[in-house]
């Protein structure tokens, strides 16, 4: 994996940013899968701010979801379809049509799950995955012991993970049970995945995925299997890494011209 350590959140926003910008520019109808949360939040401003005064043409920009929660009525804002639609579809200039996702209220969620993991890869498959990382090292939604081979599935959120997620509903009662997911397996698919992380409360899990065995129990550590994976952190998630010193090195010695 190639590690950056930047110095805050604003400048891994930018840094992120500005790979888009250049995949766009090389493929302007590329795939771009994109997580939910407060954390990739300044990608989305960056990437936004860009469209605006002309730097960004993202005209014809594909979007697709990472997870979405089981159960929530259409339009609920705070399904991942309504949080992608409001900060990155809109922010860019894109309709609904160039966006793909699971259907989280289906009869059958499990024949859901299945078809968004066949549409992904008939969309000619994921150019730019976006991950976040969870304390526990979960991506996506693959908790802890997730098959490293798992596909778009239904998963059970753990308490833990329903606690976390409650800030952003008015109480836990109201935070689903399960969701759809993109499996590990289908994640690994995508041609660079770009894992963001910022905070000392992550650096722990950063440091386990990055310079810890190859472990299930680790989701995050599966982005090892990957040829092109890239963890951006700012220096309070880099704080438990061993070889911050060498990764920054690593990087200052990159070429100018050498993409994330």
């Amino acid at each position: 994996m190639e590690i950056v350590i930047v110095p805050d959140a604003s400048a891994a926003g930018e840094l992120i940013a500005a790979a888009i910008t250049d995949l766009l520019t090389d493929k302007p109808d590329a795939l771009l899968g994109v997580a939910t949360g407060s954390t990739p939040l300044p990608i989305y401003r960056s990437l936004a701010e860009r469209v605006r005064d002309g730097r960004l043409d993202a005209s014809r920009a594909r979007i697709c979801q990472l997870d979405e929660y089981v159960g929530l009525p259409a339009g609920h804002p705070e399904s991942y379809r309504s949080v992608v639609l409001r900060e990155v579809v809109e922010p860019l200039g894109l309709t609904e049509d160039s966006f793909l996702g699971p259907d989280g209220n289906a009869a059958d969620v499990a024949a859901a799950a299945t078809a968004y993991d066949r549409a992904l890869a008939e969309a000619g498959g994921v150019d730019l995955q976006l991950l976040g990382i969870g304390t526990d090292g979960h991506i996506g939604f693959n908790e802890p012991c997730s098959s490293l081979a798992s596909r778009t599935r239904i998963k059970t959120l753990t308490r833990q993970t329903r606690v976390d997620n409650a800030r952003f509903f008015d109480s836990i009662d109201q935070v689903p049970h399960h969701v759809i997911t993109q499996g590990i397996g289908t994640i690994l698919e995508a041609r660079h995945l770009v894992l963001l992380a910022t905070g000392e409360a992550k650096a722990e899990a950063v440091a386990l995925a990055v310079e810890g065995p190859l472990a299930a129990a680790v989701p995050a550590s599966a982005l090892q299997l990957h040829p092109h994976a890239t963890v951006v952190v700012d220096e309070a998630a880099a704080s438990r890494l061993k070889l911050a010193d060498y990764f920054r090195d690593t990087y200052a010695a990159k070429p100018a011209w050498q993409k994330l």
